[in-house]
């Protein structure tokens, strides 16, 4: 079975006791912390391996690097096979800076992008600039409402409920 499909069985089951999947979360992301402050420190080297050698190089067991491995996918400059992935498939933790940081706003990861280790790649004007980058682009904005008697917007000049608005 691959390792992703193994991962999301163990990390998101829905049999499973939740005070059990609560502990397996917090450790998780204390690992993954640990993994991001210290990829951080070297931003532009390039971690690459198989999935059981980063597991190994970073001390954390096959299923949280796999989750990690998942996490982290979108942010890489190319990504992985995480769905076909097992224990000796060829990986890469090249991951693009901006992306990574703006991707861990978008997760609400708090405690990834506030770790130390983003004040030496980004000074705190660029990372204010990406965060608020990233929550802009997901905000919608609607139009102003248009009401039966204000100028129909296509510039007929006539009232919106005689021109666009009238019922078809």
């Amino acid at each position: 079975m691959a390792l992703l499909k193994q991962w999301k069985e163990m990390a998101y089951s829905e049999t499973a006791n939740k005070g059990d999947l609560k502990r397996l979360w917090q450790e998780y992301f204390q690992k993954e912390k640990e993994i991001y402050a210290e990829l951080l420190k070297t931003p532009d080297e390039v971690a690459e391996g198989t999935v059981k050698e980063l597991a190994d190089r970073f001390g954390v067991d096959l299923m949280t690097m796999t989750g990690f491995l998942d996490g982290i996918n979108d942010s890489l400059k190319e990504a992985n096979p995480i769905e076909e992935m097992e224990e000796d498939t060829k990986v890469n933790l090249g991951f693009e800076k901006e992306l990574l940081y703006k991707n861990m706003v978008a997760a609400g990861a708090d405690w990834l992008y506030n770790l130390e280790e983003w004040n030496d790649i980004f000074d705190e004007e660029k990372r204010k600039a990406l965060y608020r980058e990233q929550k802009i682009s997901t905000t919608i904005v609607k139009g102003d409402k248009i009401y039966p008697n204000d100028p129909c917007p296509c510039g007929s000049g006539k009232k919106y409920k005689k021109c666009c608005g009238r019922n078809q």
